[in-house]
């Protein structure tokens, strides 16, 4: 016994809700689409979990962060599934699926087949025995990925308050866990093996102003060594986290944020893949051409910067949702995805967004000392990354226009001198015109010249001599 639809959701993340929203607004038909997601519940905002859901006080919890909040559209609660006739397979796991007859085995062993497939199977967090160290299944350590990993760590700190919490890790879910565990009045320490936090984005310079904010809320930071194992006791709960460099922590419970690896196992073998996760187009399809992939396990092309990316990140999973349905469902009005890699994060009273790249020259403006601040990054004289601590909304959006537009940046001493003036006088210039040149008098021609309109002059030529040959041919028959 199976079921059949016309397009299947593979996966219940962020992207998940936003493709569905997409589709409902595109016009597709009740029973045409169907979900299938592992978790229990219906697609929500991931970024909650390390955010709102870890508040001592007015904690988010479900259906008040299910998608499509983050974006300021429609709350996607089960009943609003229901009213527009899509099909949610809960629970469920997925044991296999054949991308050539279009068929997908469940754990249970239902098959269900689609004509379309939009494979939205996001990341898993990486475990510490990946790295040779065990420990994941003592009852305090935790991981965040998902609501049941959430809900396990409200409970680990209200075990233990004002007990001592080690975040393995320095990244986004170590530095937005330890805020939240500081905020429940936890004594924290972050154990990280870079020379800063946020390594992947941050500079030195960055990173420093972030670390002495953390150290005045009570973070305490052990940098440059990695976790080497756990004391554990004999009712199996860890009590003290051993680093590779002879130190040993007391810990209550322990987080481990150290990367995740996207979920492309069921497409090995029948799909490309690229840069760790699934090859797709500029519309979000992969190898075949019923398949398209979003958010985390995408690897897209970048208009912007010519080349492939898998973005990790919100605000990639919900564009990139989006776009695929509208590839789907309107295939001749389809335009490549022009995406601006954006990645924010909001902690304590912190808040910073950044746009484009983070390669080249970095030049640093701003107040350092508690105010605005932040970043440019230049390469091959073209500002390409942007970065901003404290802005307004206006100043938010005039960073990412400044970087959507590339400006020639030829004296860095002066954009330094500019600061955010720069990004704030570059956003409101017009984007440039494509170059012309005059062909004679009252006469302007565009720039380039396109192939087909060379191409469409010599079919005509070689029309009209064909038509003057034939017809003196008949003039002298006559």
């Amino acid at each position: 016994m199976g079921r059949a639809f016309v397009y299947v959701i593979l996966g219940g993340g962020v992207a998940a809700g936003y493709a569905a929203l997409e589709f409902t607004k595109r016009g597709i038909s009740h029973g045409e689409l169907c979900i299938i997601s592992e978790e229990p519940v219906a697609p929500y905002e991931r970024p909650a979990l390390s955010k709102g859901f870890l508040l001592p006080e007015a904690p988010a919890r479900l259906p008040s962060f299910h998608t499509c909040v983050g974006a300021n559209e429609e709350r996607l609660t089960p009943k609003w599934y229901k009213e527009h006739g899509i099909e949610l397979v809960l629970g469920t796991r997925v044991k296999s699926v054949d991308v050539r007859r279009k068929t997908i085995l469940t754990g249970s062993g239902e098959t269900i087949t689609y004509k379309i497939l939009v494979i939205a199977t996001g990341a898993r967090a990486l475990k510490l025995e990946e790295f040779g160290v065990k420990g994941s299944d003592s009852e305090n350590v935790c991981y965040l990925r998902n609501l049941v990993d959430a809900n396990r760590l409200v409970d680990l700190v209200q075990s233990c308050p004002g007990g001592n919490a080690v975040v393995i890790g320095g990244g986004y879910i170590g530095m937005e866990c330890a805020a939240s565990l500081v905020i429940n009045r936890m004594n924290v320490t972050m154990v990280f093996p870079e020379e800063h936090c946020m390594a992947r984005l941050f500079t030195p310079k960055i990173a420093s102003y972030y670390e002495e904010f953390y150290k005045s809320k009570g973070v305490n930071f052990v940098k440059g060594t990695i976790l080497s194992s756990f004391d554990i006791d004999p009712d199996g709960k860890v009590t003290a986290v051993n680093l590779r460099d002879g130190s040993s922590l007391p810990a209550d419970m322990v987080v481990v944020g150290i990367g995740i690896r996207p979920n492309t196992s069921l497409f090995e073998g029948q799909l490309t893949l690229e840069k760790g996760g699934i090859k797709v187009n500029g519309n979000m399809q992969s190898s075949n051409g019923s398949v398209y992939a979003v958010g985390d396990v995408a690897a897209f092309p970048v208009k912007l910067f010519g080349d492939s990316r898998r973005l990790e990140h919100v605000d990639s999973a919900r564009k990139t949702a989006r776009h695929a349905v509208a590839a789907i469902m309107e295939p001749n009005r389809a335009v490549e995805f022009d995406y601006l890699p954006f990645f924010y994060s909001r902690v304590f009273t912190l808040s910073w967004q950044f746009y484009g790249d983070n390669i080249g020259d970095v030049i640093h403006y701003g107040d350092f000392s508690g105010g605005t601040f932040g970043a440019y990054w230049v390469s091959n004289g073209h500002l390409v990354g942007s970065f901003l601590e404290g802005g307004t909304k206006e100043e938010y959006e005039a960073i990412a226009k400044a970087t959507r537009l590339k400006p020639a940046i030829e004296d860095v001493a002066e954009l330094e001198r500019q600061g955010l003036g720069f990004a704030l006088t570059a956003s409101q210039k017009p984007p440039p015109s494509p170059p012309r040149e005059v062909a004679g008098p009252g006469i302007i021609v565009e720039r380039p010249i396109y192939a087909f309109h060379a191409t469409a002059g010599v079919l005509l030529a070689a029309s009209i001599a064909a038509f003057a040959y034939w017809y003196g041919r008949k003039r002298r028959r006559w």
